[in-house]
């Protein structure tokens, strides 16, 4: 502990706080001790700064009151102004008695609620979603997790906001190259605001401007337990209900939490038709495309004929139709997330119904383009994790792109180009096309399927 004279750290922490209306500089005053104590209102609990600090000093004397505060597991001691400073930002208490300077952490926590996942709903398995508390989160992990070698280690990230990010693994599975290179690179993270979970993605992305993403964000604590048991790392951030998780190869964004708690035929039928929803929404438009503007000879003639007969009167190619469709469709979707939840559901689906029947009637776009749109996004939504989700919208129009200049001989380059790209791709030295992600420990099992 370093002893300094208490006004020249009182003076320079209001120098630094400026006359800010929630500091607060409080003196207390009993018959044989008086104490001082500062802190932003705005930040601390004033509960527990009355149960914990102003009630007891009036109960014990200077010694006793002094004994007290250095006995209270969330203190510590004063070393530099700097730190005093740093932990009076994140809701702490500075108390002076005498010449020593104790610190006592009382934060106000607003978010500490848990509530029902919103983003990965299962039918059967947990509802609840983490929350903004970052000790909450905790404690949902470790009650699901009961194990000694659940380590956690603290870091912060952003220049000014100083947020607290929690590196979590087990110490028995986790692989130390992947550990130390995840910790290298939140070392070398440049940021001034960090505030949610896709922030810190976007900056421990290797590729800055890759499509895909290479590590998983997740809002259930299940699904972090289980992936803490494959030996990887979770990252939980303070202040945003979602962690990170790493590494995270393909075959994790198309798995769900579900999956697990089905029975296995079910869980695999259900897996099949995500993969099935997959290709449609990737394949269908520019394959429609490629076969209609190039080569219509593949269609049965029955079929041939019908989509001749539906586009009779569409002034323009077919590639044109798919694109303002699939554009408008993506603008109902943007729509759908911006608008009010009260009016967002309600305007989107009126709204789509009428523009697709006004566009048939008007012989702006065929029947079957609008089933085919209908097919692609419905498909998409199979998708259990967003960001995969809207990496594959952005995929279907670099294959319509291709489908559309050179036909079917175009998609299937775009599709080859695809599939390699996916393959250069790795996810903190983990193969993106991986399917399995092994423990390091030897005594864990080969083979368990990641979500």
């Amino acid at each position: 502990m370093v002893l300094q004279k208490k006004s020249d750290t009182q003076e320079w922490l209001k120098e630094q706080l400026g006359s800010s209306q929630d500091v607060v500089l409080q003196e207390l005053k009993a018959e044989k001790n008086t104490a001082e104590i500062f802190y932003i209102n705005s930040l601390c609990d004033e509960k527990k700064l009355q149960e914990n600090v102003i009630k007891p000093f009036y109960e014990c004397d200077e010694k006793e009151f002094e004994i007290y505060i250095r006995s209270l597991p969330n203190k510590k001691e004063h070393t530099t102004k700097e730190d005093t400073l740093t932990s009076v930002l994140v809701g702490s208490v500075v108390v002076f008695i005498g010449e020593i300077i104790y610190i006592v952490y009382l934060k106000k926590v607003v978010n500490n609620s848990v509530t029902e996942a919103m983003v990965e709903t299962v039918i059967q398995g947990p509802q609840n979603a983490l929350s903004e508390s970052i000790t909450t989160n905790i404690n949902l992990i470790r009650n699901r997790y009961p194990q000694p070698s659940l380590r956690l280690e603290e870091t912060k990230v952003g220049k000014l906001s100083q947020t607290k990010v929690i590196v979590m693994y087990d110490k028995k599975l986790t692989n130390k190259d992947v550990l130390k290179d995840l910790k290298d690179s939140l070392e070398q993270i440049e940021i001034d605001v960090l505030q949610a979970a896709g922030e810190l993605h976007r900056k421990l992305t290797r590729k800055k401007r890759t499509l895909f993403p290479t590590l998983m964000i997740t809002e259930r604590p299940d699904r972090i337990v289980y992936n803490l048991a494959q030996g990887k790392v979770v990252l939980v951030i303070e202040g945003t209900p979602f962690s990170i998780i790493a590494p995270a190869v393909f075959y994790d964004f198309m798995s769900s939490m579900e999956d697990l708690y089905q029975p296995y035929w079910v869980s695999r039928f259900i897996v099949s038709l995500r993969y099935l929803g997959l290709f449609i929404s990737v394949l269908m438009p520019a394959l429609y495309v490629g076969v209609t503007a190039y080569s219509p000879e593949l269609f049965r003639v029955q079929l041939a004929l019908s989509i001749a007969g539906s586009r009779v009167g569409v002034p323009y190619p077919a590639y044109i139709e798919v694109f303002l469709m699939l554009l408008m469709m993506e603008l109902l979707t943007e729509a759908s997330v911006r608008l009010p939840k009260a009016i967002g559901s309600t305007a989107t689906t009126v709204g789509g119904l009428i523009l697709g029947q006004a566009a048939v009637e008007a012989s702006l776009v065929s029947n079957v383009m609008i089933i085919i749109v209908a097919a692609v996004a419905i498909s998409n939504f199979v998708i259990p994790i967003n960001t995969m989700s809207f990496a594959m919208r952005v995929v279907k129009y670099l294959l319509l792109a291709s489908s559309t200049l050179f036909g079917l001989v175009g998609l299937v380059i775009g599709l080859i180009g695809l599939i390699a790209y996916l393959a250069n791709l790795e996810s903190f030295g983990q193969p993106y096309l991986k399917l399995f992600f092994e423990p390091s420990s030897k005594d864990s099992k080969k083979g368990v399927r990641p979500s």
